[in-house]
């Protein structure tokens, strides 16, 4: 809510500082979210009046301006705004005057200055050059009884501050100026000016028939008709200037008095003209098909759930959120039916927000309005029609009033002992009373205890604690002890086999990565497509209508990052996320961490594309492929080894996937994008992809002693035949398991060769390898602790081994 400080001082004006204010609005639990002067800093500028205007006789847009500011002799200011005229009172800057910084954020200075050959001795402003709106189209006019040379700012009351509070839904009896004005004399004891209702003279009996047929939908109606009111009368500059402070652009008289009621003490109210209502008005809920269109332009259509009021013909206004165009008052309106209602909140909260907007009146009536005042506000808004839009004709009702459906309070008790455990200091008794009495709180005491029973204009006051919360704030959230919690604090020490998730974060922007971190709701679609996810868990009220359900693998998320950076022409992109997916799992039971049916695993996944290396010199271009994805991967389980084996996942190539293995448990996949997801996101290029369980990626191997081999190693080196289809890890495997023990220290591969092809009828040489086969050199390293190795042992390690592949790969001696 937005309000200027002047406006809250005419009811409530404690000796504070308006910093001071603030804090103690903040710390009563009204935080005031800024503070905005209502106009830059500008000195010497004054009301003048055009005196006379002639015809600048070098220029055709100028004119030259005798102004009079209050001195005796008037100034001769040259001035090209359109609307300069005799006669007219306008803000005028003399020599030596400062003017609000401009664009480069110097303030302008006034000189005496010669414009086409005539010399100019100030100048004449417009509210923009003031910085006081955006408004361009010529000086600003004052009233004809602005007096003459007083210091502008002091005249449009200038040197006052803007409050925007952001106020918590329980706060609706703060929602106007009046409101927070009664907080202000509650928290600093300062006097609370009580507004006057004065009582208007009638001098007419007219009455408009109205029938509340829904108590739960209007507990109280209360209505007026005033007749012979002048609706194109201007409004004040008082009460625009104060409802432009507070957001609300001026209108028109009738409906700027509305509002300024609203602001004012806190009451939604509307005016219809009375001439354009058929019969009477009935205060109901809709029907299904019925439409209105609203004073936005907007035509919407009701159902029983939501409240119109409705004359014999038509629907005429949604009850408690806005007026129809049907009955709006216009500059041909003569005749009016001021209304104001109670309108329950369960009746209104959330109707508004059906039909994509929201409005001042909603925001209050959803929250709660004050159902006791509704006659005094409308003698308040008849008294602000009579003296704005009266006329010598205008003749005013009787209020008719209506109490269907009233609230009734039920009464608080508050245990003092109970107030001092939860806010946290010792408090008697009686400064409980005083605080409650201070917000001006009926209240009842007995031993160790007080009954509140909730006035008309708090709506939030239910429970035991919201009385504590009030006691809490009058106090002052920054007068509570800050008193450290004492309790047993036992440090979760990491296991030493295991590192932290910093550790792999670490890890992977040294491989190149960047972090990324995206909403666990994501598109259906991308479950079904990529993960393979026919059911996936939906939300009941996702954020927005496509992020509908929970994610189960992380794959998704990195292509969206990367098709977002790619229509920004980035060409090599590396991101990384560490995250939780949702899987259902029966197996799963309700504890302080989980949710009954959901597992919530952690995963690292990762995404590469474009080159394989930054730009540089030393290297040839290459696009990044599953080999470098791999590689990451294994330097990211290091000093673990990962297998792989051929495995198909529905977001990866068939042929260029792989699934990871530790331990000879699957962990997780690596591979290429599919061509049809490709196709889909519209990739210029496939990315290469991994997603891995992050507690497999947290393992590590905790290291342990091992004596310096005493005798020398001994290195073979053999080459076999097998077929192209045979793997790297399958070939390691058959020789990992020929030789028992600690005799085989090591065995790598370090050439690979295949046959080139063969032309049409040329002869095989004999032993050459065919069409489909390969060769494998690998080198084994033999050594033993016990004794140096005999030639017998090593050959016949060897011939194990070779053996061990005949049988497993059908591997041949090449």
């Amino acid at each position: 809510m937005q309000f200027p400080e002047s406006w809250l001082r005419e009811f409530c004006n404690p000796p504070l500082t308006t910093q001071e204010l603030a804090d103690t609005l903040t710390m009563a639990g009204l935080e005031v979210e800024e503070l905005q002067p209502v106009a830059p800093p500008f000195t010497k500028i004054v009301v003048g009046e055009i005196k006379d205007a002639q015809q600048h006789p070098n220029a055709d847009r100028l004119r030259v301006c005798q102004v009079d500011v209050g001195q005796g002799e008037p100034l001769t200011i040259v001035c090209g705004a359109p609307n300069a005229r005799v006669g007219i009172k306008v803000p005028c800057a003399m020599v030596g005057a400062e003017l609000p910084p401009g664009e480069d954020g110097k303030p302008f200075l006034i000189k005496v200055g010669k414009l086409r050959g005539v010399e100019s001795f100030g100048m004449l402003c417009s509210a923009r050059e003031l910085k006081l709106s955006e408004d361009h189209g010529g000086l600003l006019e004052l009233p004809a009884d602005a007096p003459l040379g007083q210091n502008i700012r002091q005249y449009l009351n200038l040197d006052d501050t803007l409050f925007t509070l952001k106020l918590t839904p329980n706060l609706a009896h703060c929602l106007s100026v009046y409101g927070i004005a009664r907080e202000v004399s509650a928290l600093t004891g300062a006097p609370l000016k009580a507004p006057q209702f004065p009582t208007m003279a009638t001098a007419i009996d007219d009455r408009l028939p109205v029938r509340v047929s829904a108590p739960d939908l209007c507990g109280r109606f209360s209505g007026r008709v005033v007749r012979n009111v002048n609706t194109q009368a201007a409004t004040p500059q008082w009460m625009v200037d104060r409802l432009a402070r507070c957001g609300q652009r001026s209108v028109s008289p009738l409906v700027d008095i509305s509002n300024y009621v609203m602001f004012e003490f806190g009451r939604p109210s509307h005016i219809f003209d009375l001439d354009k209502i058929h019969g009477g008005l009935e205060v109901r809920w809709g029907k299904a098909g019925e439409q209105l269109k609203l004073l936005n332009g907007n035509t919407v259509t009701v159902d029983e759930k939501v409240g119109v009021i409705a004359d014999e013909r038509e629907v005429e206004s949604l009850a408690g959120i806005m007026g129809g165009d049907a009955t709006a008052v216009s500059d041909d309106t003569r005749n009016i039916y001021v209304e104001a209602a109670f309108w329950w909140p369960e009746a209104v909260a959330g109707r508004s927000r059906r039909y994509n907007f929201s409005t001042d009146a909603g925001h209050r009536f959803e929250r709660g309005v004050d159902p006791e005042l509704t006659v005094e506000h409308i003698e308040r808004i008849t008294q602000l029609i009579v003296d704005i839009c009266g006329t010598p004709e205008t003749a005013c009702a009787p209020i008719d009033d209506q109490r269907v459906n009233m609230p009734v309070q039920t009464p608080v008790r508050m245990r003092i002992a109970r107030a001092a455990k939860v806010i946290g200091m010792p408090l008697t008794q009686a400064q409980c009373v005083d605080a409650l009495r201070r917000l001006g709180l009926p209240l009842q005491e007995e031993e160790g205890a007080v009954t509140v029973t909730p006035p008309s204009f708090r709506f939030d006051l239910r429970l035991e604690e919201d009385l504590i919360e009030e006691v809490a704030r009058v106090v002052g959230y920054n007068n509570l002890p800050t008193t450290p919690p004492l309790a047993p604090i036992t440090p979760k020490l990491r296991a030493e086999s295991r590192r932290s998730s910093f550790a792999v974060r670490r890890e992977l922007a040294a491989l190149g990565y960047q972090e990324t971190i995206n909403f666990s709701f994501v598109e259906e679609h991308w479950e079904k497509e990529l993960a393979g996810n026919a059911a996936p868990i939906k939300l009941l009220n996702p954020i927005a209508s496509h992020l509908s359900v929970m994610r189960s693998s992380l794959l998704g998320s990195l292509l969206q990052v990367l098709k977002f950076n790619l229509d920004r022409k980035a060409g090599r992109v590396r991101v990384f996320e560490l995250g939780r997916v949702f899987l259902r799992d029966a197996s799963v039971q309700n504890t302080d961490r989980t949710v009954e049916g959901f597992a919530q695993p952690m995963r690292v996944a990762g995404l590469a594309y474009g080159a394989a290396d930054a730009l540089q010199w030393g290297r040839k271009d290459k696009a990044v492929d599953f080999y470098d994805a791999k590689g990451d991967v294994e330097a990211l389980l290091a000093p673990l080894r990962p297998t792989f084996e051929p495995a198909a996942h529905p977001a990866l190539h068939p042929g260029r996937c792989a699934r990871v293995l530790l331990e000879g448990q699957p962990i997780g996949f690596v591979g290429e994008l599919h061509p049809q997801w490709r196709q889909s996101w519209d990739l210029p290029a496939a990315p290469m992809m991994f997603e891995l369980e992050l507690d497999a990626v947290l393992q590590r191997k905790v290291p342990g002693f091992r004596p310096v081999a005493k005798r020398q190693l001994v290195e073979r080196d053999i080459a076999v035949v097998v077929a192209e289809r045979v793997s790297h890890d399958e070939v390691m495997r058959a020789i990992g398991g020929a030789l028992a023990g600690d005799l085989l220290r090591s065995a790598v591969l370090f050439d690979v060769f295949r046959p080139q092809p063969q032309r049409a009828g040329e002869a095989v040489p004999a032993g050459a390898l065919a069409q489909g086969e390969k060769s494998l050199a690998i080198r084994l390293t033999l050594g033993s602790d016990a004794a140096a190795l005999t030639d017998a042992e090593i050959e016949a390690a060897v011939q194990s081994v070779l053996q061990a592949l005949g049988a497993h790969t059908g591997a041949r001696l090449r």
